[in-house]
């Protein structure tokens, strides 16, 4: 059952209501001991003595397990430089990257991170297939932070998945806010890391992308990641073969919906106190460092490797957005996908954006600080009215 729980939340953080009797467990819980020990000592133990105690029982329960599975699997991985190149999609948390994803998941032609993954990446191939009869059961009708669906074959984010095999690790942050600002740091720009913490991420990052290329049937795998907007050098570095995606949505959008997603996240999966942290002020310093690490990054990428999206775009013609993908980075399958795209698109037609306000110090803050990216991609406040005042407006917000 708690195995169960662990994928439910792992699914990229559905919702907080327990559902069919099944108790919850930390996504932490799909963490290998040194991990833990490493984050721990450096954030401190978490304010709940037995929620700590419910997590490290798990990762010495599973410990054997995730052993004999690296040892007997070694053999069988193939190399990194075996598997064709990825193609990862780029840019900040609640810019359309999800949907994105999702959309061209649905050709069947790619690999992906199934929940299951995110949920036990050291056990991909020994417990999490005992347990995924159970998985089904178990995962929630939607996204814990938003209103999008997740199945059991429910494309998601690599990160928390990372989180479970590095301390290098954003998620880190939310999950011991004591050092919020220093593991948010580390887990996005490798800030006070050593070469040895560096190289470490790179081996788990490149051993977890192995397993998943083997457990998706030797497809070419698609990865979504919005910390990877941070790291595009090192990832053309690690597969210079590799593509990329990068869509950007209006600032304004981005900052009052990642407001939610801080909020909700802490109050679900933080292990400590967190009062003292300042959402605003990491929104705004996050998503200035990481836009100008990677505007820097893409000036040398070559225009067949990198496609540049708007999700507005996205938003309002999905299907010449997917050609302007698939032109740009030369990818094949357009054409015998599109029944399979135009079928998942008319399925979440009805699907209902969250709603949040803005307000005229909101919109100052952005301004004050993002104005360089507003100007740049020409963006503007939403639902100003040319000559009019700005005041309180509503506005709707995609992964």
């Amino acid at each position: 059952m708690a195995v169960a729980a662990r994928l439910r939340y792992a699914a990229y953080f559905e919702c907080n209501d327990q559902k069919d009797g099944f108790s919850m467990a930390h996504p932490l819980s799909g963490a290998n001991i040194a991990t833990l020990m490493t984050v721990a000592g450096r954030s401190g133990l978490p304010s709940h003595a037995l929620q700590g105690l419910g997590i490290g029982l798990a990762a010495l329960g599973r410990w054997p397990f995730s052993t004999i599975e690296k040892l007997v699997l070694e053999s069988k991985l193939p190399k990194a430089e075996e598997m064709p190149a990825p193609v990862f999609i780029l840019g900040h948390w609640r810019s359309g990257t999800t949907h994105l994803y999702n959309i061209m998941c649905e050709s069947g032609e790619w690999g992906f991170v199934p929940p299951v993954a995110t949920g036990l990446p050291w056990d991909l191939f020994g417990i999490a297939k005992v347990f995924s009869p159970l998985l089904e059961r178990a995962l929630p009708e939607h996204r814990y932070i938003d209103n999008i669906p997740v199945t059991p074959t429910s494309p998601q984010e690599d990160e928390i998945g990372i989180a479970n095999m590095s301390e290098a690790s954003f998620y880190h942050g939310i999950y011991f806010p004591r050092a919020f600002a220093e593991n948010v740091s580390r887990g996005l720009f490798f800030d006070g890391c050593s070469t040895a913490d560096v190289r470490n991420w790179r081996k788990q990052f490149t051993y977890f992308l192995r397993k998943l290329y083997l457990h998706q049937g030797e497809k070419p795998l698609l990865i979504k990641n919005p910390v990877y907007t941070a790291r595009f050098a090192m990832l053309r570095e690690m597969f210079p073969e590799a593509k990329f995606i990068h869509i950007h949505r209006n600032p304004y959008d981005v900052f009052v919906s990642m407001r939610n997603f801080y909020t909700k996240l802490l109050k679900e999966f933080a292990l400590q106190g967190y009062d003292h942290v300042d959402i605003d002020e990491t929104i705004l310093s996050v998503y200035d460092r990481m836009m100008r690490a990677y505007e820097r990054d893409a000036a040398a990428v070559p225009a067949d490797q990198l496609v540049e999206l708007r999700y507005d775009d996205l938003d309002a013609d999905p299907m010449a957005a997917l050609g302007k993908v698939y032109d740009g980075l030369s990818l094949p399958g357009l054409e015998e996908a599109r029944p399979k795209f135009e079928r998942y698109l008319a399925s979440v037609a009805t699907f209902k954006k969250n709603k949040f306000d803005y307000s005229d110090e909101a919109a100052a803050k952005v301004e004050a600080r993002l104005g360089y990216f507003i100007e740049k991609w020409g963006y503007k406040r939403p639902g100003a009215d040319a000559g009019k005042g700005e005041g309180a407006r509503h506005g709707e917000h995609a992964a």
